[in-house]
């Protein structure tokens, strides 16, 4: 897994000015150090972060973790898929409220 790209936190592009603690630790924990660990791959930590991501409806993030899964490797097919079996176990309305946040990036 160490042959995998290096996941790099848009915290403070997109934040830095308004929140610069949460854009810091955004960018230097959470991906610096979380998202590179080597104990899984990239593709692997990405579907996970979806996946609990429709099962708490978090919409906005979702949009921007749909787009990282796929730089990860994961398909559009696969992320479809992935959402269409947790509407069994996340709930029906987070399943189409995350189809529709997919159906936006992908066809972006």
């Amino acid at each position: 897994m160490t042959d995998q790209q290096k996941q790099i936190g848009g915290g403070r592009r997109t934040i830095g000015d308004f929140a610069p603690k949460l854009a810091e630790l955004t960018d230097d924990i959470l991906f610096e150090d979380v998202w590179n660990r080597s104990g899984l791959a990239a593709r692997d930590r990405s579907l996970i972060t979806v996946a609990v991501l429709v099962a708490g409806g978090d919409a906005d993030q979702l949009r921007f973790h749909l787009g990282r899964a796929k730089e990860n490797g994961v398909t559009e097919t696969e992320l479809i898929e992935a959402i269409t079996h947790l509407a069994f176990y996340a709930g029906w309305p987070k399943a189409m409220t995350a189809i529709t946040a997919a159906r936006q990036v992908f066809s972006a």
